[in-house]
């Protein structure tokens, strides 16, 4: 496996190895600085970030590489240069390439025609990255045996809702997305491609439109921002109003386990997606799960260039 992708693209083993290694870089960040040694990795961003570029440049710092980060129009691409000839251009400087950009057909030919690896650091189709550092910390608060568990994400049907229903089906996990019908529902094609790993693992994927039912027993409820980078302004005001229902509220949370804890992907608009005495409650894990975009990160860049990871 020389890229990541999609989320689809992980195995369950190499899930796990990731998070193994993950966690060891939570207690030791700098116990691999030889690993990058004298060697660069490329940071390509068109959207805005906080925490993955803030992860992504420390990652690579401690594993001893320098970042070299790259905004959309540093390159010669905004000014016609094609993917292809700027995927083979950075792989003669760089050892890695990490990308957060629209299109998940231009991660896609960067993969397609760099030599090194590619990381998917967000696309509108999906957020591998994201969902390792989710998981890590499931699995902090859960430990490994997730039988009999729910794990529910509510709101709109974005690239977290199919990248949700696609780990947790690797997981073999019981995941659930409620999200309004019709045009924020999730992409048919990623529930397909969630179904049909689920199908190998054990999983078990449900695509709900009641935030209530899907809510019931839950250990996790996970949500993100209702207007993403990229929607257009024109539909904010009925996206709004599509998803109010599905905020997650004290009273959502009462539905859920004992033991359940809210997750949240940020940037967070409080009294939108989420009330803010949810997510700043006693039950919100989001700053662990922010700290854990460096951890696995770095996990990703480890195994990715020393040709560990199998695929699927």
């Amino acid at each position: 496996m020389k890229d990541l992708l999609r989320t689809a693209d992980l195995s369950r083993a190499d899930v796990d190895l990731l998070l193994d290694t993950a966690a060891d870089f939570a207690k030791n960040p700098l116990r691999a600085t030889d690993a990058l040694a004298h060697r660069s990795v490329a940071i390509y961003m068109t959207k805005p970030s906080t925490r993955t570029r803030l992860a992504s440049e420390t990652a690579v710092a401690h594993l001893g590489g320098t970042p070299i980060f790259l905004r959309g129009d540093d390159l010669q691409l905004g000014r016609g240069e094609t993917i292809a000839d700027t995927a083979r251009i950075i792989s003669g400087f760089a050892s890695a390439l990490i990308v957060r950009t629209f299109a998940q057909a231009d991660v896609n030919e960067l993969g397609e025609y760099a030599s090194i690896p590619v990381i998917n650091a967000l696309t509108d189709d999906d957020h591998p990255t994201q969902l390792l550092a989710d998981w890590i910390t499931i699995r902090e608060v859960f430990g490994k045996d997730i039988a009999g568990r729910k794990f529910t994400y509510i709101g709109d049907g974005n690239n977290m809702a199919h990248a949700w229903l696609t780990m947790g089906a690797i997981m073999g996990a019981h995941v659930v997305v409620a999200t309004p019908t019709g045009k924020f529902a999730p992409d048919s094609q990623a529930v397909a491609i969630a179904t049909k790993i689920a199908s190998t693992t054990g999983g078990k994927i449900e695509v709900l439109h009641d935030p209530e039912a899907a809510a019931q027993g839950a250990s996790v409820l996970y949500t993100d921002v209702w207007m993403s980078m990229g929607d257009p302004e024109s539909e904010r005001s009925e996206k709004l109003k599509a998803l109010s229902p599905f905020a997650v509220t004290e009273k959502l949370m009462a539905l859920t386990e004992k033991d359940s804890i809210f997750m949240h992907c940020l940037p967070a608009h409080r009294g939108e997606e989420v009330e803010a005495s949810v997510i700043d409650g006693a039950k919100s894990v989001i700053w662990r799960e922010a700290f854990h975009r460096r951890t696995t990160i770095q996990a990703i860049l480890y195994h990715l260039v020393r040709g560990e990871l199998s695929g699927n």
